[in-house]
This record gives C-alpha cells, sequence and structure tokens, in this order.
C-alpha cells in the first residue's frame, strides 16, 4: 500500500543550497592566526565548510588545549560578519518551489548550528521554501551529521514517508550521515567537495547543475514532477 504521506528530502545547507565559503574561510583564517597558527592555505581553508568546526580544527592541526579559543575566535568573526556573507546559489529556489509542487517536504539537515542556520534561511528567503531547519548544537563536538538527519527524521515522522526519503550533500559527510539511517545521498558538485570525495563515500548519484537537481532528486523518489 502506498503512503498518502509526501516524500522527504533533507537538504545540507552550506554548499548545497547556499555558497558559505567566503565567510566560512575568512573566519577559519582569522582563528589560525589570532593563535598563532600557519593559516592553512585557500584548499585547505575550503574544506572547513560543511563538516563540524571541531572536526576540522583538529584535522588541520589544532592542538587540544586550544580548540576551545579556536572555536571561540572563529564563533566570534562568524557573528560579526562572516555569517552575513552568503548567498543562494543561482537556481535554487525554482528547485525548491519544483520539489514542493511534486509533493516533497523538504527540511535542512546541517552540520552548521542551529542559531545560525535558522536566521540564514530566514535571510535569503529560504525559509519560506522549507518546512524545516534542522542544525547542530553550539557544542558540536557532541553532534554528528548522522545525529542531525536523525533528529530531522524523528521531526518529519508524523507528516512524511519516511521510506520514500532522500539527502542531498556535497560532501562525504553527508553522504556517511545518511547512511547511518538507511538513507541515500544524491551529491552535488557545485559544492566543496574534493575530487572524488563523493564518489569514495558512496553517494548514491551526482548532480552537477542546479537546474538538473529537482528531477534528479524525483527520480531517485520515483515521483512524477508537477506539470
Amino acid at each position: 500500500m502506498t503512503s498518502d504521506r509526501p516524500p522527504l528530502v533533507l537538504l545540507d545547507l552550506d554548499g548545497t543550497l547556499v555558497d558559505s565559503a567566503p565567510g566560512i574561510t575568512a573566519c577559519v583564517a582569522h582563528a589560525f592566526g589570532a593563535l598563532g597558527l600557519p593559516v592553512p592555505d585557500a584548499v585547505t581553508l575550503r574544506s572547513f565548510v560543511g563538516p563540524p568546526i571541531t572536526t576540522s580544527f583538529a584535522a588541520h592541526g589544532v592542538p587540544a588545549e586550544l580548540m576551545p579559543d579556536a572555536v571561540r575566535l572563529y564563533r566570534e568573526a562568524y557573528r560579526a560578519g562572516g555569517m552575513d556573507q552568503v548567498a543562494m546559489f543561482p537556481g535554487i529556489p525554482d528547485a525548491l518551489v519544483r520539489l514542493r509542487a511534486a509533493g516533497c517536504r523538504l527540511g535542512v539537515a546541517t552540520s552548521k548550528p542551529t542559531v545560525f542556520a535558522r536566521p540564514i534561511c530566514e535571510r535569503l528567503g529560504l525559509a519560506a521554501l522549507l518546512d524545516d531547519v534542522h542544525g547542530a548544537p553550539l557544542d558540536e563536538h557532541l553532534s554528528t551529521k548522522a545525529m542531525v538527519v536523525a533528529e530531522a527524521l524523528e521531526a518529519a515522522a508524523a507528516h512524511a514517508d519516511l521510506t520514500r526519503a532522500v539527502m542531498v550533500g556535497d560532501r562525504e559527510h553527508d553522504v556517511h550521515g545518511a547512511a547511518e539511517h538507511g538513507l541515500t545521498c544524491l551529491g552535488v558538485t557545485w559544492g566543496y567537495a574534493g575530487p572524488g570525495e563523493l564518489v569514495a563515500a558512496g553517494a548514491a548519484g551526482l548532480v552537477e547543475q542546479v537546474d538538473e537537481l529537482a528531477e534528479a532528486v524525483l527520480r531517485m523518489l520515483v515521483v512524477a514532477p508537477a506539470e
């Protein structure tokens, strides 16, 4: 029997719906410099976009004893202006409208703390196109992408058919977080993944252009696009 509940589409935020690299990388560079640590090169700084900031700091040489200061410095700079350096990728609103028209329930599942994710979605006009926005707590070291996905699934359980659910993201963390809950993940290539990262992580497919996103998601969900 087919459920009368809509399918669920969970979407990453940074690198999937919005280009947030300028603000994030500038704030990361500020934190390294303020701590007297070598500032990573541009390619490495871009790799900070997507995973929890604590994971990235640890992976790129910030000692455990400096972690609280690194996070504090990053957050101070982010609140002071870094979070305003963000823009939607062209075509995203249209893709979301098409998914809504096809009957999908849409939610953001991001490793960005919720206290930043929700205001950004509101300011850019994304919130009006979404049903939910779920992010990490400010104490990010206690959170993983899988935990954010779990929260999003729990919130949608009464409203959507979770047997027809898919994740959309631009980094390996999105693929792995979805897989922990039995969800397939569609990878988008306009984000911040390194070469081959999404395929190696097990993404079910890749979307090269934003204007192909809605149809790719609907094919995966086996939902007919709205006329």
